[in-house]
């Protein structure tokens, strides 16, 4: 089989280019010393050829695509078990490997976002996840408070992860070229194991003052019941895409004190 016909449902750009493959291969730090890295959506496996020159990495490949599943085990020398044939959004991803692990990949644009919830769901188990995706997500994960680009996943990741922005990937070497450029970033799992507030609830907070953008936070999570002694701080009459993590976990601190008074 010398051939895997781009799918556009899938949201499938294929990777041609080798030394750009090798380049994002190389941003991961193995940080904190894991050995295991999953690739989700391998495709026609340019990423995958770079992973297997590497003697100090254990991986497994996660596809949902069949034809792109029979296309590795046919162009690729590694156990069938290697190969994980499924959906990455659908599995219990706990179990693919027995300790911490990393993930690499060239992320779907239509999933992408759903990808990074899936990781913070699972932060304590991914150490690190090297990826490549729309540009414009790409430097909106990066993106530091105080710009319109600040949003929900800012937030969210940054609380867990320390992350970079490498480098800009061209339309031209994907097969078919997508109609953007793309991003190569990286997370690494920052040494934060509990925020110190109930991190549900700062999810909450984080999730209604983006959704609620134009809004000061005051009028913006309205909703919870925040009661107004509270809300008077002058740090409710700024917007969400103005705040820090640091600022989300201290008003999420100051919501749960009031609430509990």
């Amino acid at each position: 089989m010398g051939y895997v016909r781009p799918k556009k449902k899938l949201g499938q750009h294929f990777l041609k280019d080798n030394q750009i493959a090798e380049k994002i291969v190389d941003q991961l730090s193995m940080h904190n010393e894991y050995k295991n890295v999953l690739e989700i959506g391998p495709g026609t496996g340019v990423l995958t050829k770079t992973l297997i020159k590497n003697p100090d990495i254990d991986f497994k490949v996660v596809e949902i695509d069949q034809e792109s599943v029979a296309y590795l085990k046919e162009n690729f020398e590694f156990k069938d078990e290697y190969i994980i044939s499924g959906d990455f959004l659908r599995m219990q991803i706990d179990t693919i490997f027995p300790g911490k692990y990393g993930i690499i990949g060239n992320f779907p644009y239509n999933i992408s976002s759903q990808i990074f919830f899936k990781v913070l769901d699972n932060r304590n188990i991914i150490e690190e996840v090297v990826c490549m995706l729309q540009k414009e997500v790409a430097e909106r994960i990066n993106a530091g408070p105080g710009g319109k680009t600040n949003g929900i996943l800012s937030v969210l990741l940054q609380a867990y992860y320390d992350i970079e922005y490498h480098f800009t990937v061209p339309p031209e070497v994907f097969n078919p070229p997508p109609k953007v450029q793309s991003g190569v970033i990286s997370l690494k799992r920052n040494k934060r194991e509990h925020l110190g507030c109930d991190e549900k609830l700062f999810a909450r907070i984080v999730k209604q003052g983006f959704n609620n953008r134009r809004k000061t936070l005051r009028n913006a999570l309205k909703s919870l019941g925040i009661p107004k002694e509270i809300t008077e701080d002058e740090i409710y009459g700024k917007r969400a895409e103005a705040l820090s993590v640091e600022q989300f976990i201290e008003i999420t601190k100051n919501v749960e004190a009031g609430m509990k008074g």
